[in-house]
């Protein structure tokens, strides 16, 4: 982590805690979340994410120095949106619209969910991934038939995209999400049963999971309730017949990967390093789906 500005030596107290930028005799543990100065009660000024410095506030540059044209960025580099969640309502839309359509017509989902092959060779015409049907990595990851499992998606997508989108911006939110579906998705197509289906947003959800125990983590945020959230879902990942334990694991761990990548880049290679792990994953993602067509054809 670079060195906040204008802080070369930071004050410390007995418990190695620094003292406030503007305060040096008093000792904190909270610092601004774009400059990183650690700020006291005093100086601190609530921001959509976390706490911020007022000169950060001030120039809205988030380097306390003269005001800039660019415009003011989040935690992660993005730039900060009117309405924070539309993307996070973008998604949950599509979901939604799918789920009507699937019901609406008989055959659709036949055609969305993740399937490897079927039927089982020689028996012929097959469909699935292993036959050249990729776009099945995305489709089933918005693809939902029981009323539980959307809402139950839906909500943990509301619940945890809403920050994860203020806290990143749209872009990095979308490839955070993205990544971890289809990184899901690849999981399950790799040890997952090559004849069955698997269907539902949750390996881009347990991503959202990752992403927000990372977060939580880089803002000295109490991780106990999405951790403890979190340990509940993978029990029943393990125990609840009938859920891909593969898409969440694969997902969580994409997660994991590209929020710490999202929330600890070094400012002057951000961008690089953030989609450059995204790049990372989606290469994974490509490399797992083209062994398991090898094994599957």
């Amino acid at each position: 982590m670079e060195q906040a500005p204008g802080s070369p030596q930071e004050p410390q107290d007995a418990q190695g805690l620094p003292g406030c930028y503007r305060h040096p005799d008093r000792p904190t543990g909270i610092r601004c979340t774009r400059c990183e100065r650690p700020i006291c009660p005093e100086c601190m000024v609530s921001a959509s994410v976390g706490f911020q410095c007022p000169e950060c506030v001030r120039d809205g540059s988030g380097t306390g120095h003269a005001p800039t044209a660019n415009q003011p960025r989040t935690l992660a580099g993005g730039t900060i949106a009117s309405d924070p969640r539309l993307v996070t309502k973008v998604l949950i839309g599509i979901n939604v619209a799918v789920f009507i359509a699937v019901h609406v017509s008989s055959t659709l989902l036949d055609h969305l969910v993740l399937v490897g092959s079927w039927p089982p060779a020689p028996l012929a015409p097959r469909e699935g991934v292993a036959v050249g049907e990729w776009y099945r990595l995305v489709t089933s990851m918005f693809a939902h038939y029981q009323v539980w499992h959307i809402a139950f998606n839906m909500l943990s997508l509301w619940w945890l995209g809403g920050p994860l989108e203020t806290a990143l911006g749209r872009a990095r939110y979308l490839a955070l999400y993205f990544a971890s579906g289809l990184a899901g998705s690849a999981v399950a197509y790799m040890f997952g049963d090559p004849h069955g289906s698997t269907l539902g947003a949750s390996g881009a959800i347990y991503g959202l999971f990752g992403a927000t125990a990372i977060l939580m983590r880089r803002l000295n945020y109490d991780m106990r309730p999405v951790i403890g959230l979190l340990v509940v879902n993978l029990i029943f990942t393990f125990t609840w017949a009938g859920i891909s334990w593969q898409a969440h694991i694969g997902g969580l761990v994409a997660g994991l990967v590209v929020g710490y990548a999202m929330v600890h880049a070094p400012r002057e290679r951000r961008s690089l390093i953030q989609f450059g792990t995204c790049a990372v994953v989606l290469l994974a993602v490509v490399v797992t789906v083209v062994v398991r067509t090898a094994q599957l054809t």
